[in-house]
C-alpha cells in the first residue's frame, strides 16, 4: 500500500463526501451561533463553497470535462470483463438506480423520522438556531444530530424535505464505493471489488434505507470512509493533511450516531500502532502531532453539539432516560455472550420457521446454562421480547443471513490463513482483528432490541471486503465455485424482493410509490392514523389558529403537524428538557394532542373545547 495511490477515483469520492458533511456540519454550527439558520445565509455558504471549489479547480489546472477519455476508460473496462463481472456491475448498477428512483419518488416515511429525526429540523429552521428546546420527545434533544445536520441544508435551500432521501442514498453509494476500495488496498483484482460492491449493494438494509430517512446508512459511511484512509496510513509516515481527512471521517461519525464510535474508535487504534511502527525514537513527536491533529479536527466537528448536552443535560451523553435504555447495564461474559448470540440470531434470521426457531431455542438454552435470563431488562431494550421475526423487507429490522454468513465465513479464512488472500498478511489479519473487535463492542454495550439489525450495518459494510476476498478466492475452486455462484443468485434475488416488495416503500404492490398518494404514502408505516391527522388539519384551518401547542409522548408522531400545517408555530406543552420549561396553554390558540389522550384532558384548559378523532384530539377556546 506505497507508493501510487490505491483506486484514485473513489479516494477523491471518499475525500468529496468527507469535505461536503464537514462544512455542511460547521457552518450549521457557525450560523446557529448567531442565530442565522435560514435559507439566504444557507445559500450563501454554498456560493462560497462553489466558489472555493471553482477557484481550485482553475489553480490546480484541471479541464472542466474530460468526457471522451473517461468514455474510452470505461468501454475499454468493459470489454476486458468476464461475463460474471458484468453480471455484477448489472446487479449493483441496477439497485442503485432503482434506489435512486424511489429515494426522488418516495415522501420521507421512517417511523423515527416521524419522531424526532425530522421533527427537529424543523424546530432548528424556526428557531434559527441549534440550540435546545421545550419537548416531550427527548430524542429529539439528546441523540446524535449529525445526519439531521445534512438533511437541514437541504430543507432551507428547499423550503421542503423533497430531497430528503437522497443523502441516505449517497451513503449507500458511498458505502459501496468505499468497502470496494478497501479490497483493493488489500490487492484484491477487479472481480475481488466487484464482489465487495455486490455484498454491500445487495444487502437488504441497504437496500431498502438508500431510500429512507433514517441515518444507519450515512454513519456506515463515515465508518468505512474512516477504514479506508486508516489503511492508507497503515505502511507510511501519516501527515497532517492524511490526519485531517482521517479526523473529519471520525468526526462525523462521532457527531451522527453513537454506534459509529464502535467502528472508527478501533480503527483509530490501528491507526496509531502502525504509526507506531513505523515512527524511530525521533518520530514519536510527529506521531504524536498527528494524533492530536485527528483528535481536534474530529472534536471541531462534533464538541459543540455534545457540549450542548452537557449544558442541558449534566453529561455529553445527553439524558438518563435515553443512556440507561439503549446501553447494556451487565458487562460480565455470561451477558455479553448471550447478548452477542441473540444480535446473532437476529441478524442471520431466515424466512424458514424450523431453523429459526431451532437456534433461538439454543440461545435460550445457552443463556439459562450460564445462568442468564435471556429477557433480562439489563441487557434486553424496553419491554422486547426475544426473538423476533426479522427476515420481512422491512427497513427497521430485515435481517442479513446471505451477506452476514460470508462476512463471518470471509473473516474466519482470512484470519487463519491471510497469506492466502493477500501480501499484506499481517495488516488483513490485523484488519480482521480490529472488525471483530467492532462486533465484540457492539455486543458488549448495546442491548438486544429487535431493530438492531440496522445498527450493525457499519459493521457489515466494514467485513465485506473480507467477504469480497474470500469469494474471490473461492471462485477459483469449482466446489466453492459452484456455492458462490448459487450464492451471488440467491442475494440477487433477495436484494430485488427487498427494492420491489420492501415496507415501508415499494415498486409493487399494495403501497406501491406509482399507486399510493403523497399524504398515504408518509402514512404507510400507521395507515390507520392518516384520516385523524387531516380530520385535525381541517379543523384548525377552519378556525384560523396559528399557534399551536402539542402533547404528546416520546415515541409519537410530530412531523406530520409541520408538513400538514406549513406557515404555523408549534410549541410544546410539556417538557422533558429540565432547563426548557413548556409553553402555557393559555399563550397558544388551538391544541393538538396524540396518544395518550388522559394525558392531554389534564393539560387542556377545562373550559377549552376537547372533540376527539381516534388517535388524535383536538382543542380550541
Amino acid at each position: 500500500m506505497t507508493g501510487e495511490t490505491v483506486a484514485p477515483l473513489r479516494l477523491r469520492a471518499v475525500h468529496a463526501a468527507l469535505l461536503l458533511g464537514a462544512y455542511a456540519v460547521v457552518t450549521l454550527e457557525v450560523l446557529s451561533a448567531f442565530d442565522a439558520l435560514n435559507r439566504w445565509s444557507i445559500a450563501f455558504v454554498w456560493l462560497l463553497f462553489l466558489a472555493g471549489f471553482l477557484g481550485w479547480w482553475v489553480r490546480r489546472g484541471r479541464p472542466v470535462m474530460q468526457p471522451a477519455r473517461r468514455w474510452s476508460t470505461a468501454r475499454a473496462w468493459w470489454s476486458a470483463a468476464t461475463t460474471m463481472e458484468r453480471l455484477l456491475v448489472v446487479v449493483i448498477g441496477g439497485l442503485l438506480l432503482t434506489e435512486l428512483v424511489m429515494a426522488i419518488l418516495a415522501e420521507p416515511n421512517n417511523f423515527d423520522s416521524q419522531t424526532y429525526h425530522l421533527s427537529r429540523i424543523e424546530h432548528w429552521v424556526a428557531d434559527g438556531n441549534l440550540q435546545a428546546y421545550p419537548t416531550a420527545i427527548q430524542r429529539q434533544i439528546s441523540l446524535a444530530p449529525g445526519a439531521e445536520y445534512l438533511l437541514a441544508h437541504l430543507r432551507l435551500l428547499t423550503g421542503g424535505d423533497a430531497l430528503y432521501n437522497l443523502v441516505q442514498w449517497s451513503a449507500g453509494a458511498l458505502c459501496v464505493f468505499a468497502a470496494s476500495r478497501i479490497v483493493a488496498q488489500f490487492g484484491g483484482g477487479r472481480r475481488a471489488q466487484l464482489l465487495t460492491a455486490f455484498v454491500v449493494a445487495t444487502t437488504p438494509m441497504v437496500t431498502l434505507q438508500a431510500s429512507s430517512t433514517q441515518v444507519d446508512l450515512i454513519v456506515a459511511g463515515w465508518v468505512v470512509s474512516v477504514a479506508t484512509l486508516v489503511l492508507d496510513d497503515a505502511n507510511r509516515k501519516a501527515t497532517l493533511r492524511t490526519a485531517a481527512w482521517i479526523g473529519l471521517g471520525f468526526g462525523l461519525a462521532a457527531v451522527t450516531k453513537a454506534t459509529g464510535l464502535l467502528g472508527t474508535a478501533p480503527m483509530l487504534v490501528l491507526w496509531g500502532l502502525a504509526q507506531l511502527r513505523l515512527a524511530k525514537v525521533r518520530g514519536l513527536a510527529r506521531v504524536a502531532g498527528t494524533s492530536v491533529a485527528v483528535l481536534a479536527v474530529a472534536a471541531m466537528l462534533c464538541a459543540p453539539f455534545y457540549y450542548r448536552n452537557y449544558q442541558e443535560f449534566g453529561s455529553p451523553l445527553g439524558s438518563s432516560r435515553l443512556t440507561d435504555s439503549v446501553p447494556m447495564q451487565r458487562h460480565d461474559p455470561a451477558a455479553i455472550l448471550v447478548n452477542g448470540l441473540r444480535i446473532g440470531q437476529t441478524a442471520l434470521d431466515t424466512p424458514i420457521p424450523p431453523l429459526s426457531h431451532a437456534v433461538a431455542s439454543a440461545i435460550e438454552g445457552i443463556s439459562r446454562a450460564v445462568g442468564v435470563d435471556p429477557q433480562d431488562r439489563d441487557i434486553t431494550f424496553g419491554v422486547t421480547h426475544f426473538p423476533v421475526v426479522a427476515w420481512y423487507p422491512d427497513e427497521d429490522r430485515v435481517s442479513l443471513p446471505i451477506q452476514g454468513t460470508l462476512a463471518l465465513l470471509g473473516l474466519l479464512f482470512c484470519a487463519i490463513r491471510p497469506r492466502r488472500f493477500t501480501e499484506s498478511a499481517g495488516l488483513l489479519r490485523a484488519y480482521v482483528l480490529v472488525v471483530a473487535i467492532a462486533g465484540f463492542l457492539y455486543a458488549a454495550t448495546v442491548k438486544w432490541q429487535p431493530w438492531g439489525n440496522r445498527l450493525i450495518v457499519f459493521a457489515l459494510v466494514l467485513a465485506a471486503p473480507i467477504a469480497g476476498l474470500w469469494l474471490d478466492k473461492a471462485l477459483a475452486r469449482r466446489f466453492p465455485a459452484r456455492f458462490v455462484v448459487v450464492t451471488v443468485v440467491v442475494a440477487a434475488l433477495s436484494a430485488t424482493l427487498a427494492v420491489g416488495y420492501g415496507f415501508p416503500r415499494r415498486l409493487v404492490g399494495k403501497g406501491s410509490l406509482f399507486t399510493t398518494s403523497p399524504v398515504d404514502t408518509r402514512f404507510l408505516r400507521r395507515p390507520q392514523w392518516t384520516g385523524d391527522f387531516l380530520w385535525a388539519r381541517d379543523q384548525i384551518e377552519a378556525s384560523g389558529a396559528q399557534r399551536i401547542g402539542l402533547v404528546q409522548q416520546n415515541d409519537n408522531w410530530e412531523y406530520p403537524w409541520w408538513v400538514l400545517l406549513p406557515g404555523r408555530e408549534f410549541v410544546a406543552l410539556q417538557s422533558v428538557i429540565p432547563k426548557r420549561p413548556p409553553a402555557r396553554p393559555a399563550d397558544v390558540d388551538a391544541i393538538v394532542c396524540t396518544g395518550d389522550l388522559t394525558v392531554c384532558r389534564k393539560i387542556v384548559p377545562k373550559d377549552w373545547t376537547l372533540t376527539t378523532h381516534g388517535y388524535v384530539a383536538y382543542a380550541h377556546r
